[in-house]
């Protein structure tokens, strides 16, 4: 027993390269991930693997997964290095300055209109602090993925997670350009829609089409749409609707400089209630990083109407 106790102490790096590569599920990526060559990557899993005197990994032309064996390991030290690496962070709290990687998954958008001009003022004061920034539309798992937070609109969040407010509270829009509704005219309530083109988006997690849902004095109206264009995240729906292809749902703040300059045109406003915006979320389990503690404190959001 002790005599195997020893050995994984002798071979941290190849203990971090297995639980990197089971987590990457390739040894590209965490060649990339670790700064190494994927043959030196290779040699350190054989290595360890021979050491053990059990394979850690099945290997396909594919993927890479963890064997029953593999699975064990990594639950017993996967998140052992997760918390080494927080700790080192937080002694950045004993330098002059904060340091530190920041790592958040986020959409296009609010990266360009909430994240950006919030925290330029942080990096130009801090220096040493750096930010990764990962475009998705699904619900990623920040845990799983090793992300410190994530962004999303609403805050209702998964057990064990914080949600802290970054922007105002959003609406939802109904938008098509003028050509459109001039040759197809103007729907008067979101049952109307059924009988125009509408342009479908296809939900990352579920797979399934979104349900436009709307609201007027608490009566709640679910219609499914049809139309000639499905996409998967809303730049491309933005610019078929200026196409004049169809009528789009998004939230108004991807849409706002279309509206003011009359490219496109609203409607069914008063069926669009206000909700609450960004929130960006992160483990409340975890010790935050002074790094991750300036980020929060940049973004968190303290105006007029918070949610």
């Amino acid at each position: 027993m002790f005599d195997w106790i020893a050995v994984p102490r002798r071979n941290f790096k190849d203990l971090l390269a297995f639980v990197t590569v089971a987590r990457e599920g390739s040894f590209t990526k965490a060649a990339g991930t670790l700064g190494v060559t994927q043959s030196a990557l290779s040699q350190a899993i054989r290595g360890l693997e021979e050491t053990l005197k059990i394979r850690l990994l099945t290997r396909t032309t594919r993927s890479v997964a963890p064997t029953p064996a593999g699975e064990r390991l990594m639950a017993a030290i996967g998140h052992r290095f997760d918390e080494i690496e927080s700790e080192l962070e937080a002694l950045t709290e004993l330098r002059d300055k904060p340091a530190g990687t920041v790592r958040i998954t986020c959409g296009d958008n609010v990266l360009h209109s909430v994240l950006l001009p919030k925290l330029a003022p942080l990096l130009r004061e801090y220096p040493d602090i750096k930010l990764e920034f990962d475009m998705n539309y699904g619900f990623r798992d920040i845990v799983a993925d090793r992300f410190d937070a994530g962004v999303r609109m609403g805050s209702t969040i998964d057990k064990d997670m914080i949600a802290v407010p970054i922007g105002p509270p959003l609406r939802m829009a109904v938008v098509a350009s003028p050509d459109y509704f001039s040759a197809n005219g103007i729907p008067k309530t979101p049952a109307d829609l059924t009988t125009h083109r509408c342009i479908n988006q296809r939900m990352p997690t579920s797979g399934g089409l979104y349900v436009w849902d709307f609201e007027k004095r608490g009566r709640k109206v679910n219609v499914r749409v049809d139309g000639p264009l499905i996409f998967n995240t809303a730049p491309p729906q933005v610019d078929a609707s200026l196409a004049g292809l169809g009528i789009s749902l998004l939230p108004e703040d991807e849409l706002m400089q279309h509206l003011v300059s009359g490219r496109l045109v609203r409607v069914l406003e008063d069926w669009c209630p206000k909700f609450a915006g960004y929130h960006l979320y992160y483990p409340s389990k975890r010790q935050p990083s002074p790094a991750f503690s300036l980020v929060v404190k940049a973004l968190r959001f303290s105006g007029h109407g918070q949610p």
